[in-house]
């Protein structure tokens, strides 16, 4: 392998990286405002990012400061055997993990953990309510019992995903919180739901209409877990595209976090395909 160098003109790689990421968008099934919309988030912080080529392919790399840890990326990798190159600058960099956001499939990165992954599918056109759920908004006096609930779940996904210890999960939650819902129940965009059946609140949804061109981003769509394993999950997931459509929009978007495999093999089965893939790797 011919040695890896640092380069300072990288226009020319830019130009690749971009086609690739657009291409892996759209061989992914979204439209274009939605691949150029993932692509402009994609290229967030470029700016800071290193660049290195071995004359055949391309390496781009950066770290950042998350909760007090140094968190090195690799954002970008097309030379063969490149990872450890990349995985060595991270760790010269002081950091203590390496994380990599993949679109179709792991490549080289299969024995990294998986973080997360967004998922993503067309709604139904005319989704049907499941006949034994009676769904509807939730109030704003049902809505702190509501937050803490949902804060308490997510610092939970948080954690079993190992990434972060539980201090950093509570930090975390707190800033995403404050980030998604800043007006709290008003906050524009944004829809609650309570899941009922025989008169009992089974669960809640929570969702956001426009947080890509066509796309409702389903931040929960929770059954409380006395009532698990009665397939209401599957029904949960009908509501989510119901929602959508009420709010005008075509597609519905989710994360999960990673180790919960109850979650992705229901998501599997009702057709959400795999968006993004985030994977981490903790450094010696």
């Amino acid at each position: 392998m011919s040695a890896i160098t640092v380069v300072t003109d990288r226009s020319e790689w830019r130009d690749g990286f971009e086609q690739r990421v657009l291409a892996a968008y759209r061989a992914a099934g979204c439209s274009e405002p939605l691949a150029l919309a993932l692509l402009e988030r994609a290229l967030k912080g470029i700016e800071d990012w290193t660049v290195a080529t071995d004359g055949t392919g391309w390496i781009a790399v950066g770290v950042s400061e998350e909760k007090g840890t140094t968190v090195g990326r690799i954002h970008d990798l097309t030379v063969p055997q490149g990872r450890a190159w990349a995985e060595r600058w991270c760790a010269e960099q002081g950091a203590r993990r390496v994380e990599v956001r993949r679109t179709g499939g792991p490549g080289p990165f299969a024995d990294y953990a998986v973080l997360g992954q967004n998922r993503i599918r067309t709604a139904a056109e005319r989704p049907e309510l499941p006949p034994e759920l009676t769904v509807r908004r939730l109030t704003e006096q049902e809505y702190p019992a509501w937050y803490a609930s949902e804060e308490a779940e997510y610092i939970a996904d948080i954690v079993r995903a190992g990434a972060l210890t539980p201090e950093q999960a509570k930090l975390k939650s707190d800033q995403d919180m404050a980030r998604y819902l800043p007006e709290g129940f008003l906050t524009p965009g944004h829809a609650f739901y309570a899941m009922e059946a025989g008169g009992e609140l089974i669960g809640t949804g929570w969702v956001n209409h426009g947080f890509l061109p066509g796309v409702t981003f389903g931040f929960s769509l929770l059954v409380h877990e006395e009532h698990r394993g009665k397939g209401y999950g599957r029904a949960a997931m009908t509501v989510g595209e119901w929602a959508t459509r009420q709010g005008g929009d075509e597609a519905m978007m989710f994360n999960v976090f990673g180790g919960n495999e109850v979650a992705m093999n229901l998501y599997d089965s009702t057709g959400f395909a795999v968006l993004d893939e985030f994977r981490f790797l903790e450094l010696p």
